[in-house]
């Protein structure tokens, strides 16, 4: 596809539709928001006051029934994800989901295998793969120059007061696939699998310790990777001081960045081991000012469309992340280390991330 504007169409038009909105507008004019799709009319109305559009409704296949929709961009509650980019899919229409793609590895495999029967491409919103200093942290990585790596820490200690959960679809196993794990920390999870590569085993715990929620409000873990790094990953809504923080230790130099829903460079620091000094400037040559969001993702997909090749984040890489977050519960619940391609048709927790049910199935919601 090489049509300039992209056209693209949002479904769903929540707080999140706004921060595409507005990715689209920052790319210069190669992509145009030409539809809206939501079934609450006020909440529609609002968005198209902000953001006019050619084509608004409460129906995905009449916006596709124009044929003038070359970008479908998902921002539903999660559970109706997998259909509506099924549609889109059919349609031979382009779609970009918004995380968790999938609210179960078994829901996530309709999706892959829809996209592998049509001629357009699905791929998942994961924004803090793109700030200018995860991609310049993947390019040291690549080269070697940090050396093995050895240790890492990926934090999303956040907090949502109990007002937060009485969205109807919040803290729903079958509607959000889980709590904090998938819904939250999943995104700077997938940041670090993009640096770390493929993980390999998981041991984890997890806890509702205070929300009115019938999922985790906590969860902890360790995995260890294909290349031997070891990790530990928190995962919280009950912080009062919201941060959100990685950090990579190599051989040669501790990288590392602390922000809350996004980072810019100055974020970031590189301290690295006496004798490989050289590395900071080397770091500091790398970076472009970009922060992570939207627009930083949107850009290369653009330029992946108009080129005919696979835009990013493929499937292939976001069902990596949605199964570590399947294995941090399948561990957390039974108690057992989980390796990656434990969890497959037959298992509980291929079917729903609550597999054998939480451990607090049975006990009252906290008020």
């Amino acid at each position: 596809m090489r049509r300039t504007p992209v056209r693209c169409a949002v479904v769903g038009t929540g707080l999140i539709a706004h921060s595409h909105a507005r990715a689209i507008a920052a790319q210069g004019g190669r992509a145009g928001l030409v539809a809206a799709v939501e079934v609450d009319e006020r909440r529609l109305a609002g968005f198209v006051r902000d953001w006019p559009v050619r084509h608004a409704g409460a129906s995905l296949a009449e916006v596709l029934a124009t044929g003038e929709v070359d970008l479908v961009i998902v921002c539903t509650p999660p559970s109706s994800h997998v259909p509506l980019a099924v549609e889109a899919l059919a349609a031979g229409v382009h779609v970009l989901v918004e995380k968790p793609p999938a609210v179960s590895l078994a829901d996530f495999d309709v999706l892959a295998r829809a996209a592998a029967a049509s001629a357009a491409d699905a791929f998942v919103v994961f924004q803090h793969r793109f700030g200018s200093a995860a991609r310049q942290l993947r390019r040291l990585a690549r080269d070697g120059v940090l050396g093995r790596p050895l240790v890492a820490r990926c934090e999303t200690t956040w907090y949502r007061d109990d007002a937060y959960f009485a969205v109807p679809w919040r803290g729903s196993w079958a509607a959000e696939g889980g709590g904090p794990t998938m819904g939250h920390g999943v995104h700077q999870m997938d940041l670090m699998l993009s640096v770390l590569g493929p993980w390999a085993e998981v041991t984890a715990m997890a806890g509702r310790q205070s929300r009115p929620t019938r999922t985790e409000d906590v969860s902890c873990a360790v995995v260890r990777f294909e290349n031997g790094a070891l990790a530990t990953v928190t995962n919280s809504v009950v912080s009062p001081r919201e941060a959100t923080a990685l950090r990579f230790d190599w051989e040669h130099a501790t990288v590392e960045v602390e922000h809350l829903y996004g980072y810019g460079d100055d974020d970031w620091r590189l301290t690295p081991v006496a004798g490989h000094e050289s590395l900071s400037e080397r770091w500091r040559t790398g970076l472009d000012g970009e922060r992570s969001g939207h627009a930083a993702q949107l850009r290369p997909v653009l330029d992946a469309l108009g080129a005919g090749t696979a835009p990013p984040v493929p499937l292939a890489d976001a069902r990596l992340t949605l199964e570590l977050a399947a294995a941090v519960y399948a561990s957390a619940f039974t108690g057992r280390r989980v390796r990656r391609g434990d969890i497959g048709p037959g298992d509980p927790f291929y079917d729903r991330m609550d597999g054998t049910g939480a451990p607090w199935l049975h006990e009252e919601v906290p008020a």
